[in-house]
């Protein structure tokens, strides 16, 4: 099977075409010096959890955030790194396959070669069971020819990923060290990333000279927070699912007579079904964070859905399309608790046949309420992060059963005088992952590979390569490297009857904020794209000319960009710094204290525990 990767792949013409573009860089990453600003140390985002943080990384955690400068640019303590020693570095890719993973790769096989063309890159096989088996594939031009700009993992291939106990960490640095490696970057999402911090602090502990750099590429949009404005994967995502939904949108218009439940990808959090909402206007979306914040049950959702086809009907609408994420089910209260009970007799080794008769009489009762398609899928064994299998449980055929069955009564009791209900359901949760990546993804993908080497040339350990201000053109990004220690936050959960326990650190996956810009362009239309079937069709992945540029709503409806605005309070202070020196004016001292105790008073209060309001 290895050697199957890194073979030359059949391209078609458009392929061809896509293989020979060549992704921009912002010009804080062109030439062949590195121009790093180090300054202040970060801090962990949630100050409840940071003597958490700091006790499990006590190498890592505190570092200071690094800005890349162009070679114009004038910070007299900007560190200027010039000279490149010849080095080696692994990469890997670590969880689902996310368009635009392979340009990470390219990216940073680019950098090695500007910067000294002796460096080497070697890619391991397989994901996190090549780095334990030291299963290598030197990354060549010939062996990227025709990997650019294409989608999938198949460079490299994956497998079910994790970094994380002991025997995985030391063989991990065993390979390191018989590699010879100076640097090894993992491509993926908030499990990898989290491995990827926690492998650092072990090599930082072990003196291990190999440095760890995190890169975040994941489908789902969950690994966000104030350093990291997008993952690589998300934009292509969203628009080859909003084609497909904006067909069915079409479709339905034209048959007038069905409902398309579509399930999306989205475990925790409901990023893409937002997306895909915000860019082709479907009548309804049930968001998990919706359902969760307002402990909206089984009955609550059906009755919604019931009444939003009812107020159709009413209308002479006797049609739609309806979006739900996959972690829709757990986001369910008491659907969640049943899970609970079903996954604890599981691992206590109860038979799937056995487990009805052994819940408790409440969870007995809705196990027995459910279609039993629906039950077999519940009684599949967990993940290994405690959650359900839920791709494999099928929420949109439950809610469409339900529905069907509500407006089947209101028909026959004379409360609903439309058309038959007729449901057709869909699952988009494979049809967009070895896209061709959107021409922002194979950008943003290219540039975090050159960022990952600069993180490696200024040798830091332990870092996420970041890019903010996506939102504008490449030539205005912000590049720069954070601590992933600080991107961090300690979940506290009970066990049982008065017990606590403190979980250990790790990123979390960002959920929609429901207070946020985004959410709230949703609600402003969520009237209209329900009655008025204002339906929108991006159209397929376009590369060039019209919507070649696009980029997701959600990136440029929220206010980001949070390495710049630091860089520019940095400039700002220094600014004060300048102005304000022993010897000033009376005035400029009185004027200078005054206007920074106001601001010291009022971020005292904004910052203090109650009021923080952490990303994740």
């Amino acid at each position: 099977m290895d050697a199957d990767y890194g073979i030359p792949r059949e391209l078609s013409d458009l392929q061809k075409l896509r293989s020979q573009y060549q992704p921009e860089l912002p010009p804080c990453l062109q030439g062949t010096t590195v121009r790093v600003e180090l300054r202040d140390a970060t801090i962990a985002a949630d100050p409840s959890g940071e003597h958490t943080i700091k006790r499990f990384f006590p190498h890592t955690y505190g570092q200071p955030l690094a800005h890349f400068l162009r070679a114009t640019a004038k910070v007299p303590d900007a560190q200027i790194i010039t000279e490149h020693p010849v080095i080696r570095v692994g990469v890997l890719f670590c969880g689902r396959q996310s368009p635009g993973g392979h340009n990470v790769i390219w990216g940073l096989h680019d950098a090695l070669k500007v910067h000294n063309p002796n460096n080497t890159l070697l890619g391991f096989l397989g994901g996190s069971e090549g780095l334990f088996a030291q299963k290598t594939l030197e990354i060549t031009n010939d062996v990227l020819a025709t990997y650019k700009n294409q989608g999938g993992y198949d460079m490299l291939g994956r497998t079910k990923d994790q970094i994380r106990t002991t025997e995985q960490v030391n063989a991990s640095m065993a390979a390191c060290k018989a590699l010879k490696l100076d640097g090894l970057v993992i491509i993926g999402g908030v499990t990898s990333n989290t491995d990827a911090a926690q492998l650092a602090e072990k090599f930082a502990e072990a003196k291990c000279p190999t440095k760890v750099v995190g890169v975040p590429v994941t489908l789902n949009g969950d690994l966000k927070n104030q350093f990291v404005e997008a993952n690589v994967g998300f934009d292509t995502i969203c628009k080859v699912n909003s084609q497909l939904i904006s067909n069915m949108c079409t479709d339905a218009l034209s048959a007038e007579k069905y409902y398309y439940f579509i399930r999306l990808m989205g475990r925790k959090a409901s990023h893409v079904a937002l997306e895909c909402t915000l860019q082709s206007h479907p009548n309804m979306v049930i968001l998990g964070e919706e359902v969760a914040a307002s402990k909206l049950t089984l009955f609550d959702i059906t009755k919604q859905i019931c009444d939003a086809v009812q107020a159709r009907a009413e209308h002479d609408k006797n049609h739609g399309v309806i979006l739900l994420p996959e972690g829709l089910i757990e986001s369910i209260p008491e659907v969640y608790a049943l899970l609970q009970e079903i996954h604890g007799l599981l691992r206590q080794g109860v038979s799937a046949d056995k487990i009805s008769s052994q819940l408790s009489p409440w969870a007995s009762a809705l196990f027995e309420f459910l279609p039993y398609f629906i039950r077999k899928q519940l009684l599949l064994y967990p993940e290994s992060d405690d959650s359900a299998q839920l791709s494999q449980i099928e929420t949109e055929k439950l809610i469409a059963h339900l529905v069907e069955t509500e407006m089947n009564k209101r028909l026959k009791e004379g409360t609903y005088k439309g058309k038959k209900f007729n449901a057709i359901c869909h699952f988009f949760g494979y049809q967009a992952r070895g896209s061709l990546p959107s021409k922002f993804d194979c950008d943003y993908a290219y540039v975090l590979g050159h960022v990952s080497y600069h993180i490696l040339a200024a040798g830091l350990n332990g870092y996420m390569a970041t890019v903010t201000n996506l939102k504008n053109p490449v030539n205005k990004w912000h590049c720069g490297a954070a601590p992933i220690s600080a991107m961090m936050t300690v979940k506290r959960y009970g066990r049982g009857p008065g017990k606590a326990s403190i979980g250990v650190p790790a990123l979390h996956p960002a959920t929609v904020d429901l207070k946020g810009k985004s959410y709230e362009l949703l609600s402003q239309n969520a009237t209209k794209f329900l009655l008025d079937d204002v339906y929108r069709n991006p159209g397929p992945l376009q590369f060039d000319g019209p919507g070649a540029d696009a980029k997701a709503v959600t990136l440029c409806v929220e206010d980001q960009d949070y390495m710049g605005r630091i860089k520019k309070l940095q400039e700002y202070l220094d600014k004060v710094r300048t102005i304000v020196k022993p010897g000033c004016s009376q005035d400029v001292l009185k004027a200078a204290l005054s206007a920074m105790a106001s601001v010291t008073d009022i971020l005292s209060v904004i910052s203090s525990p109650s009021s923080v309001n952490t990303p994740f």
